[in-house]
């Protein structure tokens, strides 16, 4: 071919490369963009997964990975109506709710409902980007994500941090696996739609720029002097100064770090201060995160902006937000008793969003091939957490006892102690389900073994059958982690199931004289099928219940940082460590799930974990909150941690009532009267908080953690623990209904006032209150000697003090009394309330009579659920419903046709129904005459108020 007529064909063709290129799919679209340069988008997918969820994937390359996702299950093979048009440079893709539009020379999507309301945008633009990173000789990305959000956004979910914030805008939230801090790569916002980010490396969402050492501000000593802060370690007998010098960066955090204290000094002896000022060269909302193990006290300008204690070995993270003015000098002072020989201590500084990134958000991972994320659109919360669900599998209903009472602490030593606990359960009539035993019942050298030792245990055989003959189950702590030259260590490390690197580095644990130990690869198949044996064989084949599965990030080697964690997870059957950093708790879930429902199908999996990851529910996982402390400040960050968790779409959730790790202080065997009724007072609202989460549990070091152990018969700390362990019981219709409804409608328990009250923009950021179910408002006293508790009734809606039935309108804040024994419980109106006979364990006794209390004032309904409890015939249409519903105008209660049968169900039943309302007040008393009594065979009944 003559070369000008090459040129001349080739001219046209440069030209088509530069355009953006539309290719229709079955499912979707793909666009291929004129990429500028070689870390921008070239390949945006759009793929439809339902009519209310788009998948969206961008890569660098001509197409996008086609890899199997850990966290996303196959969705069925469902056709969904869809349309695509374009029109002036838009691309519009659109189902009959949602519609996804894409920018055709940038790739940029933004989502809208059916009628065009804008929901969610990216930045323009795009906001995609990709940079290359090798990891282990293979190239992948860092990638990150920007969208636009206003200023009235609220954004929840995202796992479980310990930061004490409800509304994450503007705010950064990590996503890395630790004790006490669990990554769920799952955002949802007020304004009704969700992010689901499939990617498994550390993740930053929000503002995802990195915090950066105080030394990114204008610093000035103690005398004044520019350019740092004075650093004083002072014995802490003597108070004599062992050494001081300027310091700039504080930063301690991790145990490579502890070679930078100054040599003379040594921390379990140790006082430290840092004073001085600090000068901001920009006007706005500053963020400090300061992380410590021991007390510490951080002064800004005069006032106490945090007091907290963490123990020793686990160190906790603090959140200050300030406004700061540019060139004004702030007084610091942070003073910290490290309380241990090795303790952590760190303080950084993340300045003001500003110009357009005040109003976006972001997510930032480490690895990846490419960008994936899915838009899930629903009309409210539920729906778009019931969208997560379809995405990454349903929860299972959970077995009818795990939602009753369960005993544990830290630990059970003998079997004999355990035993002797279990009875006196029994003998003082306190309601319990469930016993746990903790870790180290095996001999001290053989962590991973999975047996019992037999000096402390004897017949661990006999042990679980005399627990089941007082019907409590029993519940076992297994960890992921095996102690060289056992045999099961010998097995797994023959086959290669084993992480090598702290094996190799001969790292010791805290254990007596310390063991080299590893944990076993979770992300590899065969190594979960021999973890499932070995657990089978020696524990399952006994009899035990449920699974504990503790340190399962997984915890190799407590406090290094994440690279060291990384070097240790390495390599991962799946590949590099930094890709598959928080995948281990849900392949671990995967594995005992599996096959636990393979050796025994006819019984229900139970496994309590304390990690997991998007997904986690559909292996019947719950998740506890890890090793907090036992203190006000870490009780108050609870209950925002545990809806935010919630919030994530995995439904089941529990924290160690009364804290995990406690001061020296409490470990006294004979507690200074002071501290032990702190003590009691700091027990007493945790367990009322407690008895109002999805999972009801008691766990912790010395003291005692048992009712009977804490405080005397009669005691009003005993008395209130009491009350509301029998409420729980009394509330299990209620309960074990909610239950139902977290698998069959996607259902949330534990629910932030944003799913029920999104249009009141009060409840926006409130995160220490919440509703149990769709019906009680639970407000957790979290003050000591507080007796009187503020909080906010919901607009929308009127409320019934639980305790007294009377009425109050929403929209208001309100000062409640909070007498020790009571915390503030109302109830919503047109409520419908079951509330069963007494019980001492969940299956004591069929749900009958059960009694209706029924709040006018407003239609209401709900749906009493049904089935055997125990095994997963559920699964096949073995439950029942009936439903309730009540009609304001005709002021009529109808208990409507049972839908659904199963083996052993209560065919007919009595339901006593109690009226409530705003001219007849009625408090919850189980002892008054019902107001009226109804026979029912299945059939639908109307009964009329009188």
């Amino acid at each position: 071919m003559p070369p000008t007529k090459f040129l001349l064909l080739a001219a046209p063709l440069a030209a088509l490369a530069q355009k953006p290129q539309v290719q229709k799919q079955p499912d979707g679209i793909t666009l291929t963009l004129p990429a500028p340069n070689d870390h921008a988008a070239r390949t945006v997918r759009l793929q439809v997964v339902s009519e209310h969820i788009i998948r969206v994937r961008a890569s660098v390359l001509d197409s996008v990975s086609s890899e199997a996702s850990l966290m996303v299950v196959a969705q069925p093979a469902t056709p969904v109506r869809w349309q695509y048009q374009e029109k002036k440079g838009l691309g519009m893709l659109s189902t009959a709710s949602l519609r996804a539009t894409v920018t055709l020379a940038t790739g940029e999507v933004a989502f809208a409902d059916a009628q065009g309301h804008l929901m969610l945008r990216e930045r323009p633009n795009g906001g995609k980007n990709f940079a290359p990173v090798t990891l282990d000789g293979q190239t992948f990305y860092q990638v990150s994500q920007t969208f636009e959000s206003p200023a009235d956004e609220g954004l929840y979910g995202l796992g479980q941090h310990q930061n004490g914030v409800m509304n994450y805008r503007g705010q950064q939230v990590e996503l890395a696996q630790n004790n006490t801090e669990v990554a769920v790569p799952f955002l949802i916002s007020s304004r009704n739609y969700g992010i689901l980010w499939d990617n498994y490396s550390i993740t930053k969402v929000g503002d995802t720029r990195d915090y950066q050492p105080l030394s990114s501000l204008k610093l000035y000593s103690k005398e004044g002097t520019p350019g740092w802060l004075t650093a004083t370690y002072r014995d802490k007998n003597s108070q004599q100064v062992v050494a001081q010098r300027p310091e700039s960066v504080i930063s301690y955090e991790y145990l490579e770090d502890q070679k930078s204290f100054p040599e003379t000094v040594k921390l379990g002896q140790t006082l430290a201060t840092w004073e001085g000022s600090i000068e901001a060269g920009t006007t706005g909302l500053h963020h400090f995160l300061l992380k410590n193990a021991g007390y510490a006290k951080l002064y800004i300008d005069g006032k106490l902006q945090v007091d907290k204690w963490r123990q020793a070995w686990n160190p906790g993270t603090s959140l200050v937000a300030l406004n700061l003015e540019k060139g004004h000098k702030y007084a610091l002072k942070l003073e910290w008793n490290p309380d241990g020989g090795e303790s952590y201590l760190g303080l950084k500084w993340l300045g003001p969003l500003e110009g357009q990134s005040a109003n976006e958000y972001s997510f930032a991972s480490e690895a990846g091939r490419g960008i994936d994320y899915y838009f899930v659109q629903g009309g409210s919360l539920d729906e778009v957490i019931g969208g997560y669900r379809q995405l990454t599998g349903k929860a299972p209903v959970m077995p009818r006892w795990a939602v009753g009472f369960w005993q544990s602490r830290e630990r059970y030593k003998t079997q004999q102690e355990l035993l002797d606990v279990a009875a006196e359960f029994r003998k003082r009539r306190i309601p319990l389900d469930n016993i746990v035993l903790d870790w180290s019942y095996w001999k001290p050298a053989e962590w991973g073994s999975q047996e019992f030792d037999p000096a402390r245990f004897p017949n661990p055989d006999a042990m679980i059958q005399q627990l089941h003959a007082q019907h409590m189950h029993f519940m076992i702590s297994v960890w992921a982690k095996f102690n060289e030259g056992i045999p099961a260590f010998d097995a797994f490390n023959a086959q290669g199931f084993l992480y090598p690197r702290n094996i190799a580095d001969r790292t010791k644990d805290w254990i007596a004289p310390g063991y080299t130990s590893s944990f076993y690869d979770a992300l590899n198949p065969r190594a979960r099928t021999a973890f499932w044996n070995l657990m089978n064989t020696k524990l399952f084949a006994k009899g035990i219940d449920a699974w504990w599965m503790d340190a399962s990030e997984p915890d190799i080697h407590s406090n290094t940082n994440v690279a060291t964690r990384k070097e240790l997870m390495t390599p991962t059957a799946l590949g590099s460590s930094t890709r598959y950093f928080n995948a281990f708790p849900l392949q671990n879930a995967k594995g005992i799930y599996e096959g636990q429902r393979g050796t025994a199908p006819s019984q229900r999996v139970f496994l309590l974990t304390r990690s997991g990851y998007a997904g986690s529910q559909r292996y019947a996982a719950a998740i506890w909150s890890g090793d907090i402390a036992a203190r006000w400040e870490d009780f108050k960050s609870q209950i925002p941690a545990g809806l935010n968790f919630s919030l994530s779409g995995i439904p089941y959730w529990t924290t160690d009532i009364g804290g995990f790790a406690v001061e020296h202080r409490y470990e006294q065997p004979n507690m200074a009267v002071k501290d032990l009724e702190e003590w009691r007072e700091l027990n007493t609202r945790w367990f009322q908080f407690g008895a109002f989460c999805p999972l009801f549990r008691v766990h912790g070091q010395l003291p005692f953690r048992e009712v009977f152990n804490i405080a005397p018969a009669g005691h009003p700390a005993y008395e209130s623990m009491l009350y509301y362990n029998q409420l729980r019981y009394r509330l299990m219709p209620y309960t074990y209904s909610l239950a139902g409804q977290v698998h069959h409608q996607d259902a949330t328990i534990m629910r932030g006032l944003v799913m029920d009250f999104g249009q009141d923009p009060a409840v926006r950021g409130i995160g220490n209150q919440f509703m149990y179910g769709p019906s009680l408002l639970v407000s957790p006293v979290t003050d000591y000697q507080a007796r009187t508790k503020q909080l906010y009734l919901p607009a929308g809606t009127g409320w019934f003090n639980f305790y007294t039935g009377q009425y109050q309108p929403g929209g208001q804040t309100i000062s409640e009394p909070a007498p020790l024994e009571r915390m503030p419980l109302f109830v919503r109106e047109g409520t419908i309330l079951p509330f069963g006979p007494e019980l001492q364990y969940a299956d004591e006794k069929p749900a009958d009579p059960i009694t209706l209390y029924v709040y006018t004032g407003k239609d209401g309904q709900f749906s009493l659920y049904e089935d055997e409890n125990v095994n997963y015939r559920y699964e096949h249409g073995a439950f029942a419903t009936i439903p309730l519903s009540w009609n304001e105008q005709t002021k009529a209660l109808t208990i409507g046709e049972r839908k659904g049968a199963f083996p052993g169900m209560v065919a007919s039943r009595t339901f006593n129904v109690v009226w409530v309302s705003k001219g007849k007040p009625a408090p919850v008393d189980f002892q008054r005459a019902a107001d009226k009594t109804v026979t029912y065979a299945g059939q639908a009944v109307a009964v009329k108020m009188e």
